[in-house]
């Protein structure tokens, strides 16, 4: 019989419906009976495209003895990481601080007042590996909780408190100034690889933010701003290069299909953990949109279309938003020569010589399994992940092809393998739809809609953030964090507000281009996503504020009640809540002059200033935040712009300090633009001169000389680039 998950949306709560352990979700029901009967929580948090939680849902979960002994023993309480990301930091910063180390499944012993005791990861069934088996960790548990209470309630107490001070200020604030930067662009060329590229050794992670700052180092030292270094900055871009160049022709880039999985597990790039997320997506098309604006390198173009293409493809929900991950595991299939099992990680995406042959045809798969890297003896359990280890201009050189005839003929056959691999059966897919996730989604699809001209991305963007804000909303207006389904549940997050908000700052901008819309008429400018902006950006100021140290709490002053209340200022995976704050504030507030915003975001860089000194790898977004407020960061205002092409020029360039604003409805617009009351200082006393298109630049309540005509302005973009 199905057990209590089996009335829940998520999919991978649902994934444990058939377990025998008598699974609770997280509610007052299941910390009432844990009250009520005297009996110790197992918390198990894990997420969809974990491989190692289905590892251990297998080998323990569905064990009947270890369910046996969990259901008479605790109250047994299983949560999806991606759904409260509120319980899963609290707890995550407990097993850390008991073991050194943390990840996932995270398995979590807690006191019926919720205080954690004893914690780990993965461990397996019984004793293998050098590791206790799980069999061994409950019944000690349970023995401790029977015969040494005391000790655990002490320990509990403790542990609670330690908990607590992790997300109190980190030390004395440090001045704001572009040395922050400097040292934070010394600090990852130390840990640079100028072999591979990328951070440190295996596994590697993509490091998203940290390449953007790179990138904005090298902007600096280009235009001869302060903070950029000597050399015009060539070392920065030297390294963004060669980790993008490296990652996108290594395994971890889905070369059929588009899109990037999680991490490589080797120093090369070329063994990837095969999930897909949703955010690693879309911050990775940011970046290597913005290595395009600033190099003009047509490869950086066609990464960055075809990881947009992937999600709007492959994780779109018809509605308009964005799914949250496809599983690294995915089921066997006839021929493909493995053990058999349930499944496989990386089944889908791996190949045999004779599977491309079957496909391809002899002397075209011989070429394509010379230039991907396909052998019979294979890089991965006896398959081939597709990888060029040499590019396609170098591996035509080698063989006698002119380059552009072997990239005809190598895109040709991977589309009919990509169409052949869509016969497989697919990867598990969690399509549940998460506010901050699509937040990223929708800031890089945005700007890459404006920049690359293609109005479909903005499209989706605008349908993508009408969606999160007609369908995940309460009728407060406060956010609702996931959607399944048609069902929108859990008080939003701090990230849902501010990765929303940023985006829409975005999406503001990117309508400034006036596109052609399906029905053939002229898009407008949308000035009603800045009011939403502000609306949630007011709303953190309101509810998640730390009046006592600056920044802001994760959850809502009105959030359930946990055993703390964790503010967190770091960047990982994704961009920390606070960060993401104080990008958006920065952004808003220089748009609308508005001083409550600049000041909330300058006591958010305050808060994190120690941080980004001491650990600046840590610090991506943060760091992005700063370089924005820092500045140079001028006020562009376009007025008289009918046709949108100057406002897509300043998106085709790598501005990466500017906020833009343009007024004046497109020629033949299907409606007119709703001004906002909020880009009424923006635009005062600025028209155009003479009824000429008229740009006006400004920073710090000063206006330089307006630039009048369409050809003056288009020199002065140019000229500012360089």
């Amino acid at each position: 019989m199905p057990n209590r998950l089996a009335d829940e949306t998520s999919p991978y709560l649902l994934q444990h419906r058939d377990n025998p352990v008598d699974w609770r979700p997280w509610g007052e029901e299941a910390l009432a009976i844990a009250k009520a009967e005297d009996k110790p929580i197992f918390l198990s948090i894990g997420y969809s495209a974990c491989h190692w939680c289905h590892v251990m849902e297998h080998e323990s979960f569905e064990d009947e003895e270890i369910a046996k002994f969990l259901n008479e023993h605790f109250v047994c309480v299983k949560v999806d990481r991606e759904e409260r990301t509120d319980l899963d930091q609290i707890y995550m910063n407990a097993v850390q601080l008991l073991t050194g180390r943390g990840g996932w499944p995270m398995s979590v012993f807690l006191t019926p007042d919720l205080e954690p005791f004893f914690g780990g990861t993965y461990w397996p069934p019984a004793p293998a590996r050098g590791m206790p088996g799980f069999n061994q960790v409950i019944a000690g548990v349970q023995d401790a909780w029977a015969n040494r209470r005391d000790k655990i309630t002490e320990s509990a107490a403790a542990l609670t408190e330690k908990i607590h001070e992790v997300s109190q200020p980190q030390g004395e604030s440090v001045p704001l100034d572009v040395g922050l930067l400097e040292a934070a662009g010394q600090a990852l060329e130390q840990s640079f690889d100028p072999t591979h590229g990328g951070f440190g050794s295996a596994p590697k992670f993509p490091h998203s933010m940290d390449l953007g700052v790179l990138l904005r180092l090298w902007s600096r030292a280009h235009r001869g701003d302060p903070g950029g270094g000597g050399g015009g900055g060539a070392a920065w871009l030297d390294m963004v290069r060669l980790t993008l160049d490296k990652m996108a022709a290594g395994g971890m880039y889905d070369h059929l299909g588009g899109g990037f999985h999680r991490y490589s597990v080797d120093e090369r790039w070329l063994v990837p953990h095969f999930e897909k997320m949703l955010y690693d997506n879309a911050l990775l098309a940011g970046v290597y949109l913005d290595a395009f604006l600033a190099t003009g390198d047509q490869n950086y173009q066609r990464i960055t279309r075809e990881t947009i293409d992937y999600v709007l493809a492959e994780m779109t929900d018809p509605a308009g938003g964005f799914y949250s991950t496809e599983d690294a595991d995915s089921p066997a299939f006839e021929g493909a020569g493995t053990p058999g099992g349930d499944n496989e990680e990386g089944l889908f995406y791996t190949w045999k010589p004779e599977e491309v042959r079957k496909v391809l045809g002899e002397d075209v798969a011989d070429l394509f399994c010379r230039v991907y890297d396909v052998t019979p003896l294979g890089n991965f359990e006896g398959r081939s992940i597709l990888n060029l280890p040499k590019s396609i201009a170098r591996q035509a050189e080698l063989m006698g092809y002119e380059e552009a005839e072997l990239a005809k003929e190598m895109s040709a056959a991977r589309d009919k393998l990509y169409a052949a691999r869509g016969g497989r059966p697919r990867p598990g897919r969690d399509d549940k739809v998460l506010v901050g996730w699509n937040g990223l989604m929708i800031d890089s699809l945005a700007r890459a809609g404006a920049a690359l001209g293609e109005p479909r991305y903005v499209e989706a963007a605008c349908k993508a953030a009408d969606f999160v804000l007609a369908e995940m909303r309460k009728d407060s207006g406060r956010l609702l964090h996931s959607w399944r389904s048609g069902v929108a549940k859990l008080d939003g997050y701090l990230d849902d507000y501010t990765a929303l908000a940023n985006g829409l700052v975005s999406l503001y901008e990117a309508t400034l281009v006036a596109v052609d819309g399906a029905d053939g008429g002229r898009a407008e400018p949308q000035e009603k996503y800045l009011d939403a902006a502000a609306g949630l950006l007011d709303t953190v100021i309101e509810k998640f504020t730390d009046g006592g140290n600056g920044g802001f709490f994760y959850t809502a002053d009105d959030h359930e009640e946990l055993i703390t209340r964790n503010r967190d200022l770091t960047d990982n995976a994704t961009p920390g809540g606070n960060s993401l704050a104080a990008t958006a504030l920065v952004r808003l507030g220089k748009l609308t002059g508005r001083a409550e915003y600049l000041n909330a975001a300058h006591r958010t860089l305050e808060a994190a200033s120690p941080l980004m000194e001491r650990v600046p790898k840590a610090s991506g977004q943060m760091l992005t935040a700063l370089d924005l407020w820092i500045g140079p960061t001028p006020e562009v205002v376009l007025v008289g712009d009918t046709n949108g092409k100057l406002a897509a020029a300043v998106h085709a360039e790598f501005f990466p300090r500017r906020v833009l604003a343009a007024r004046t409805q497109p020629e033949g617009s299907r409606s007119p633009a709703i001004p906002s009351a909020l880009l009424t200082p923006a635009f005062e006393g600025k028209e155009p001169v003479g009824g000429e298109p008229t740009l006006y630049v400004c920073e710090g309540h000063a206006c330089q000389e307006p630039v009048v005509g369409t050809d003056a302005i288009a020199k002065a973009i140019e000229q500012r680039r360089r």
